[in-house]
């Protein structure tokens, strides 16, 4: 009598079958263990525990993992959806899929309404030589075109109607390389053990 090893690979806490998730995002199973790949060399980046802690998120966008940054801090919070403070892979794969080119404009749309900080926070943070009434007076205008029934808040259906006068507020909502992620990151493309035609 033989002994049996099976190959099995180490997954991540939160991992999600690529299945599960390709079936509730945009993205196709290949797309999903792609992103696996990536998110695995995300979160092994700082602290190799396979979880995006908030450092690593901010050495991935900026290759500074000491600087703090509130448009990180924003992107993290946007995607720490159980907000346990850091990103699991289900979290990871979902929050990406929002930035799809075949993501529903409804959840675009949804995910900009929280976003007003970031915008905030970029504005503050970036180069642009802008007083601090000059971002209010921006902000103000925008918030009082949004608020169709002036009651001082933007409802779903205010924001609705407000990115459908100006699509450009979503136009950065969309990130066209993750419609084939598998061909504009072939190194993160492994032997897929479930064909995208099966989901």
């Amino acid at each position: 009598m033989g002994c049996y090893h099976s190959k099995r690979t180490k997954k991540t806490p939160g991992y999600e079958e690529p299945t599960v998730l390709a079936a509730e995002t945009p993205f196709t199973v290949s797309e999903v263990e792609a992103l696996y790949e990536l998110f695995k060399k995300l979160s092994s980046s700082v602290i190799d525990d396979g979880l995006i802690h908030k450092e690593e998120l901010q050495f991935a966008l900026f290759r500074n993992k000491n600087k703090r940054n509130l448009f990180a801090d924003r992107i993290f919070d946007l995607f720490d959806v159980k907000r346990n403070g850091v990103i699991e892979f289900g979290e990871f794969v979902r929050s990406l899929g929002v930035f799809h080119p075949n993501a529903p404009v409804e959840d675009k749309i949804h995910c900009t309404a929280n976003l007003k900080e970031m915008v905030m926070a970029l504005l503050h943070e970036s180069d642009l030589l802008l007083s601090d009434d000059c971002v209010e007076t921006i902000v103000d205008k925008s918030f009082s075109d949004a608020d169709l029934k002036g009651d001082g808040k933007i409802d779903p259906d205010e924001w609705k109607e407000f990115v459908s006068k100006n699509p450009s507020l979503i136009k950065n909502m969309t990130l066209p390389y993750l419609k084939d992620i598998t061909l504009a990151f072939p190194s993160f493309v492994s032997k897929t053990e479930v064909e995208d035609s099966e989901i």
